[in-house]
């Protein structure tokens, strides 16, 4: 039987943050008090990424889903990526290294081992995979679909919705503008839309009969309730979460969002080469106007530099992701937050969830 939001007792997904966040323990934990946990597979090999779900199974948990980055291709050629290099050696303390621009050995490597990832998740028949940045292909579909193995693909607009219902998504992740981490664009070089989350909803809702998941900007039980009233089935939150004990989240990246020297969020190329959220600070700035959008490779390029900002303790240097609601984040169980989160918020639904 294919996996469904209408299983969850507490329609909330905890959102699939790559990079440490969203540990196996965090996943168990959503999923284990009646929503859904995820488990991002961005920057893990395919052996890990096996091994992690295995993982997530010995914690007992039996309903949870797997991310997949679709990584696609770019339009920037390599003198340009050599120019910003340069950049980064000019700015870069004189004990980091900074990586020639990355020649990838493979196309599959390039991809972050994107078939190989499908084929696990198959295997493996998780109940639900979710693809980032792009749309699987009409095979990996039918692989999955084979397997009884459900689909979801974030989108961050309309048209990009009509377009993975037609591939075969059997829901979709809606991302508004306020959301943490990267944003779901099809294209690297793609302005992130600032439409407002519930008239994305309301638009693609309104058209699609696909149930819909809605992301970014959840700060509370208003938040949830607003959403699932413009017609969500479901929300997904990853800021909120990324303080909880089992979160994989960096001391230093914890410490910032109490730290009342850090406001405001923006969205920046300059880690990664994709378009992603995160805490204002320094590095974003310097680097707002020079960064080519060219994901992976800037990613590798700025990889010592952020290693180097986590060591030095310097939050000024350091990627830290997060959604404009990141204040509301607190330190409290996993397992409470989403339970509380919906206490305060079924009350205030003025529609059925049926």
């Amino acid at each position: 039987m294919t996996f469904t939001l209408d299983e969850l007792s507490i329609p909330i997904l905890g959102a699939p943050m790559a990079g440490g966040p969203s540990t196996v323990e965090l996943v168990a934990a959503v999923s284990g008090v009646g929503g859904l946990g995820m488990l991002p597979t961005a920057y893990a090999s395919p052996e890990e990424t096996a091994r992690r779900i295995g993982a997530v199974r010995e914690l007992g948990c039996v309903r949870f889903g797997v991310n997949i980055f679709v990584v696609g291709e770019h339009a920037v050629g390599r003198e340009a990526l050599e120019r910003y290099r340069d950049t980064l050696v000019s700015a870069a303390p004189d004990d980091v290294t900074i990586p020639p621009v990355p020649d990838f050995g493979s196309d599959d490597e390039r991809q972050d081992h994107y078939a190989a990832k499908v084929r696990v998740a198959a295997d493996a028949q998780v109940p639900l995979v979710t693809f980032t940045f792009g749309l699987p292909s009409e095979s990996d579909v039918a692989v999955l679909h084979d397997r009884d193995v459900a689909i979801g693909v974030t989108v961050t607009t309309a048209d990009d919705a009509r377009r993975a219902v037609d591939r075969g998504a059997d829901l979709l992740v809606v991302q508004g503008p306020d959301a943490g981490g990267h944003r779901s664009t099809f294209r690297p070089d793609e302005q992130p839309p600032t439409q407002p989350l519930p008239e994305l909803l309301a638009e693609i809702t309104g058209s699609l009969s696909t149930p819909a998941v809605a992301a970014g900007g959840v700060a509370g039980g208003t938040d949830v309730a607003r959403l699932l009233d413009a017609g969500a089935r479901a929300v997904s939150v990853g800021t909120l979460l990324l303080r909880t004990p089992e979160a994989g989240t960096k001391a230093l990246h914890r410490t910032a969002m109490m730290d009342p020297a850090f406001t405001t969020t923006a969205v920046t190329w300059a880690y990664s080469g994709r378009p992603a959220r995160g805490i204002a600070n320094r590095f974003m700035t310097d680097f707002a106007d020079v960064t080519p959008a060219a994901y992976p490779e800037v990613n590798t390029l700025t990889g010592p530099i952020r290693a180097a900002a986590e060591r030095a303790e310097d939050p000024q240097s350091l990627n830290m992701w997060a959604g404009t609601g990141f204040r509301a984040a607190t330190d409290r169980p996993a397992g409470e937050v989403v339970t509380e989160l919906w206490s305060r918020a079924e009350p205030l639904l003025t529609r059925s969830r049926s």
